[in-house]
């Protein structure tokens, strides 16, 4: 059986995440100090990356290349926000993400590195692994942005395990914080030979996409399909039917991908969710997919990065 969840963007870093080594603390100290462990620059979100020389090609046939800091250099580990998190290992080689977010942005360290880009921008000059690590670490760092404070008495948090844990410093509270992944159900409904796409006024003109949204507490993933179909649209569904998964780090959620027959097909559409929502023909769409360049008006399809592309495409080749 066909590992669904490998044809989605942002799977595969083929990392070894050592879960076990990563808790010790004089093992990931000689990682750290290791020359041939690499160091993945990032800033504020976004990664920094270089061209290759003008006139040549990169080795791998993209244009960019993401920014590994010398692990030689003394300068960024002064820099960094917090300590390098660990990533995991390939082969005997470890890798680590520096966030480099203190430095200004004229700052002369920073501008001699690179180019500051957006995941989503670069992740399709990269290659797939690639694109997937830069997703992990994007996630990863993204949490400790945010939980820096114990949710539970509001006390600073502390780094440990290699940046997968913050403790509370609370010696009275000391709890432990582990990332956060937000589970969002996301699903193409279908009749056979049409399906339903939703728009929101943030996307750009033209540009349909499946329904999604977030499983709610006490909720199985096909209650919540079913629940957010009716919300959005107005439809009931059945025959709801998992196909693949994808990370999401923006900011961090899992989308869990799922195909639903519809029951109804009257449209009732939450203005307050959606700006409008339709049901579009199985030539409309597989023409969609076909489309290239900027937008004219026709209906578009979300990204290939997307996992509600992904859905799509199975749709047009008959997997339903």
């Amino acid at each position: 059986m066909t590992n669904r969840s490998q044809k989605n963007f942002y799977t595969g870093a083929g990392l070894d995440r050592a879960t076990v080594a990563r808790k010790q603390a004089e093992w990931l100290a000689q990682r750290l100090a290791a020359p041939d462990s690499r160091f993945l620059a990032v800033w504020r979100g976004q990664f920094l990356v270089t061209s290759p020389p003008e006139g040549t090609e990169a080795l791998d046939g993209t244009p960019v290349r993401p920014v590994y800091l010398d692990p030689a250099s003394p300068w960024w580990r002064e820099a960094a926000t917090l300590a390098p998190a660990f990533l995991g290992v390939e082969g005997d080689i470890a890798h680590f993400a520096v966030d480099l977010s203190g430095l200004e942005e004229d700052h002369p360290a920073l501008l001699g590195l690179g180019t500051p880009v957006e995941l989503r921008t670069l992740a399709h000059q990269v290659d797939r692994p690639t694109a997937s690590l830069l997703a992990y670490v994007r996630g990863l760092l993204g949490w400790h942005q945010r939980h820096r404070f114990c949710g539970v008495c509001g006390t600073v948090t502390e780094v440990i395990e290699g940046g997968h844990v913050r403790r509370c410093t609370n010696p009275d509270c000391k709890t432990l914080h582990f990332p956060r992944t937000d589970p969002a159900v996301i699903m193409l409904v279908h009749d056979g030979d049409r399906c339903v796409l939703g728009r929101q006024s943030r996307f750009g003109q033209g540009m349909y996409s499946t329904l999604a949204g977030f499983v709610e507490p006490g909720e199985s993933l096909e209650e919540a399909v079913a629940r957010e179909v009716m919300e959005e649209a107005g439809i009931q569904v059945t025959d709801v039917r998992y196909l693949s998964s994808q990370p999401w780090p923006f900011p961090s959620s899992l989308m869990l991908g799922f195909h639903a027959r519809a029951v109804t097909t009257e449209l009732k559409v939450d203005l307050e969710e959606l700006e409008d929502a339709r049901w579009f023909s199985r030539e409309e769409v597989y023409q969609a997919s076909l489309r290239r360049g900027p937008p004219d008006g026709s209906l578009r399809l979300p990204g290939a990065d997307s996992i509600a592309r992904r859905l799509i495409e199975d749709w047009l080749e008959g997997d339903v």
